[in-house]
């Protein structure tokens, strides 16, 4: 069973508009999708909350006090959302827990550092040999210098880059409704799934 963590130590990165849009990916496909908050804002859970009942089936995987269950018979892929600051055995318990990691991050500084120290993290782990790692660019603008040094940074690391995502009104409006790129009419938000072929594709390897 695919388990994806979604995880940066650093807030603000865009993790539960990727864990969202991953868990809507998931069941647009017919899968049997839970969708785990460990971050304390529940931002994910909240979003759970606002699904509309004729969406596609998304489950919430409940987590006991930070600790990681197994989710019950019956589901095929489980999305997680993590907090920031993820370390100690949180960061443990849930590398245990995953299969896939995907990492967001933004083109700034802060962000590209914040990154940099969670990828080394994560490269001296014991699953590391284990893990399917992919890194994804948030509300990136092609035009501006900061997006130029991101591509820079991600392209000095041996890892794969999934794509990178526009600044778009469209993941606000969806998520206000409890929906997904996903669950709407393609032609609404055409750009947007072009810029998630290379994601879709790492989610169903």
């Amino acid at each position: 069973m695919p388990v994806v963590v979604v995880a940066n130590p650093k807030g603000g990165v865009g993790k539960s508009t990727l864990s969202t849009n991953v868990a809507g990916y998931y069941a647009s496909r017919g899968h049997k999708v839970m969708l785990g908050d460990a971050d304390r804002q529940q931002s994910s859970h909240l979003w759970l909350n606002l699904r509309p009942p004729q969406a596609r089936e998304i489950q919430h995987w409940a987590l006991d006090d930070d600790k990681i269950a197994r989710p019950p018979k019956g589901v095929s892929h489980v999305v997680l959302d993590t907090p920031a600051g993820l370390h100690g055995s949180q960061f443990k318990g849930v590398l245990k827990a995953a299969s896939k990691v995907l990492v967001p991050l933004q083109p700034s500084i802060f962000d590209i550092y914040a990154t940099r120290a969670f990828l080394d993290e994560l490269a001296e782990s014991k699953r590391a040999g284990k893990l399917d790692v992919g890194l994804v660019g948030m509300r990136v603008d092609g035009r501006t210098i900061s997006a130029d040094k991101l591509k820079e940074f991600v392209e000095g690391l041996d890892l794969p880059v999934l794509g990178y995502l526009r600044n778009t009104q469209n993941y606000i409006h969806l998520a206000a409704r409890g929906l997904t790129l996903f669950d709407v009419a393609p032609g609404r938000v055409a750009t947007d799934l072009e810029q998630w072929q290379g994601i879709c594709q790492w989610l169903d390897s």
